[in-house]
């Protein structure tokens, strides 16, 4: 948080969103020229004016938080087994979920300033960013001031990059998984962006105390991860574990309490 930020430029503007501050779109002459994408790769594109100013969409793993890499793996103390007393930072599924895609981050330092009512924001940036980094979006659009949006003005950030992906995979834009220092929240969204040749802009609501706020280029807005639409399970059930099953969960219960690492030795695979 800051109180003075005399290199921002701080002002107001009541917009429905659209399209007179986003970024640069450039009109293809010929689309159909237009490569197809490689099946194993991920593209973020953007126009050549802005490629130098601002940082790029990175692995989810280099934006893993502060929190957790500060924590240490054992608390020093048993645990009700007998095994040592572990932190979250011991938990595989939660450092698998943080390398999990990419992050796309803030491109520009953004002054948000919050007022008690978090409604009527304002914004702030340099005066020389090509771009208007942060938008409003009508609070009907959300359906404010209904719960749960009583005290909300939807914001949106706008992201300078296309993400093009191969054939057949759609990208899931989420809050940055276990960025619980962050002080917004994105809406979630899953685009199609192997058809979809636009930028995909990012709806968010300020959850954070009110208060004058400083956020940095490069901070993690969403992260982004590429979903082959063919192997999503078509099928469910609910039903009643056999014998059979009720056997194996016993025994991973077991072995999950009563053997050090165990998860990370037999089950799990590494991303």
């Amino acid at each position: 948080m800051a109180s003075d930020q005399d290199d921002l430029t701080l002002r107001y503007e009541f917009k429905l969103g659209g399209e007179p501050g986003s970024p640069p779109n450039s009109i293809a002459q010929d689309p159909e020229a237009v490569a197809p994408q490689p099946d194993d790769l991920i593209s973020f594109l953007t126009e050549p004016e802005l490629a130098p100013l601002m940082p790029a969409p990175q692995r989810a793993a280099r934006y893993m938080p502060d929190w957790f890499k500060q924590l240490e793996r054992e608390m020093g103390m048993p645990d009700p087994n007998g095994l040592p007393g572990l932190t979250v930072k011991a938990c595989l599924p939660v450092t698998d979920v943080f390398t999990l895609g990419w992050i796309l981050p803030l491109p520009f330092d953004v002054r948000i300033l919050v007022p008690e009512d978090r409604v009527n924001i304002q914004m702030g940036w340099a005066p020389d960013v090509p771009f208007q980094p942060v938008e409003q979006h009508h609070p009907g659009q959300i359906g404010a001031p209904n719960a749960p949006f009583e005290r909300a003005m939807p914001l949106k950030f706008m992201n300078p990059w296309r993400i093009r992906v191969p054939e057949g995979y759609s990208v899931l834009f989420t809050p940055p998984f276990n960025h619980f220092q962050l002080p917004f929240t994105c809406f979630s969204g899953l685009v199609d962006c192997d058809r979809f040749a636009a930028k995909v802009n990012l709806p968010f609501a300020w959850t954070g105390a009110p208060g004058d706020y400083t956020l940095p280029a490069g901070m993690p807005l969403a992260q982004m991860v590429p979903i082959k639409r063919d192997t999503l399970l078509p099928r469910d059930e609910a039903r009643v574990s056999n014998a059979a099953e009720l056997a194996e969960q016993g025994q991973a219960t077991y072995r999950k309490h009563n053997e050090e690492s165990v998860y990370r030795r037999e089950w799990r695979e590494k991303k």
